[in-house]
């Protein structure tokens, strides 16, 4: 691939290597680069360390032309990213006035003095564009050198996603000629969908597609390069989509939810649910889209039969012959759910282990229902995985099933 594509991410923190917190910037930043041209061919994690980050960015420079970093832009002794990239580039660092009052004007919005330490966040590399943060007091940088682009950013995920989009994006999207666009799948799992896809690869190049899938969303990343670039993508878009079939809901930011809750509103529906293995998952996808009050009237956990029976109205009858998990005791949640003053129901109800399954019904058993005006749509499954997997796969699948039962497209 040609060098003035690629790109590296540096991820600085040494809690991410040995405290268990996640690092997930990098895929974050590997979709917004997509549209700007640059592939991203390598990551790193490494300590706060100014010595390992400098041997990193060295590393990475006869390699790449663009390297992003993400944290160690603090005002404490351990945020040191700044020292580590001047090393690695053989500058300075510069405190810049300008920036000293800018951060003594944001701590002052928060009623807060600034303190001493926190006048570290306004030290510069030498000839660094500065990249303001909106939405946190640690500002980013923007380094030449040469063919190497790096670019600092916060390591606090919406800081550094709103830095990106405000000062990199307008000026990167586009470069090359790149034209990108994200189909998006539920109710799925990544081997059927590249299964019914494949015949497409000979077609428009398995490197022009990229599968990722996560407790059943899988996103199909399609990529077109050169002069014609929208028309290619226009074409890669309608061949994928037809393979997707039903399981494709959306494209590019769109949310299973987001879809739901839009189709929702376009009928006039307004919805609940009743929730016992998700334990509260399904009402939180839904209630993450802004928005969502003009929908969404609420919802039940119901975790103890008991609850399912006085507050959802699950007949102890039912509850005592087919048990609590099974499609009957969903349905009847459901309907129970409707109770609350909605239209339109999703019921979940499962084991999700590590224990509690048996031969007849085993750990990953989850049975949903979808109550609609037309009636109430069910579906059984096993799910893959530890407790919260299932969890996972449970509301995921779950909102899918109320989308289909409502005959919904993207």
């Amino acid at each position: 691939m040609d060098r003035a594509r690629t790109a590296a991410f540096v991820a600085v923190g040494s809690e991410l290597l040995r405290a268990g917190r996640p690092e997930t910037n990098s895929v974050r930043v590997a979709e917004l680069l997509r549209p700007c041209g640059f592939r991203l061919v390598e990551k790193r994690c490494v300590e706060d360390d100014a010595a390992a980050i400098a041997t990193a960015l060295r590393e990475l420079a006869d390699r790449v032309a663009l390297v992003v970093v993400s944290g160690g832009l603090g005002p404490t002794a351990d945020d040191v990213t700044r020292e580590g990239a001047a090393a690695a580039l053989g500058r300075r660092l510069e405190r810049r006035d300008e920036l000293v009052a800018m951060l003594g004007e944001r701590y002052r919005a928060m009623g807060r003095a600034m303190p001493g330490i926190a006048a570290r966040m306004a030290d510069v590399v030498a000839g660094a564009e500065v990249l303001r943060n909106p939405r946190g007091t640690a500002p980013g940088q923007l380094i030449t050198a040469g063919d190497l682009v790096v670019v600092l950013l916060p390591g606090v995920p919406w800081e550094l996603e709103e830095i990106f989009v405000r000062s990199l994006l307008p000026r990167w999207q586009g470069r090359g000629g790149t034209a990108v666009r994200t189909l998006r799948l539920a109710g799925a799992y990544e081997s059927a969908v590249e299964q019914r896809v494949s015949h497409l690869y000979d077609r428009f190049g398995r490197e022009s597609v990229t599968i990722l899938a996560g407790r059943g969303l899988v996103d199909l990343v399609l990529a077109a390069e050169g002069d014609d670039a929208p028309g290619r993508l226009a074409e890669m878009d309608e061949a994928f989509a037809a393979a997707a079939g039903e399981e494709l809901y959306g494209r590019d930011d769109d949310t299973l939810a987001g879809v739901l809750l839009a189709a929702l509103r376009r009928r006039g529906l307004r919805l609940a649910v009743a929730e016992s293995c998700t334990g509260g998952k399904i009402g939180d996808r839904i209630t993450a889209v802004p928005g969502a009050s003009d929908v969404f009237v609420g919802g039940v956990v119901a975790y103890a039969d008991a609850v399912k029976r006085d507050r959802l109205g699950v007949p102890a009858a039912l509850l005592a012959a087919h048990g609590a998990v099974s499609g009957e005791v969903a349905e009847a949640m459901a309907r129970g759910a409707l109770a609350l003053g909605a239209d339109c129901a999703i019921a979940a109800t499962g084991i999700a282990g590590p224990g509690g399954g048996s031969v007849a019904k085993p750990v990953g058993t989850v049975h949903l229902a979808a109550a609609t005006p037309a009636g109430v749509r069910l579906a059984a499954h096993r799910f893959p995985g530890h407790r919260e997997l299932v969890r996972e796969f449970a509301a995921t699948f779950g909102l899918e099933l109320l989308r289909r039962a409502l005959g919904d497209g993207p």
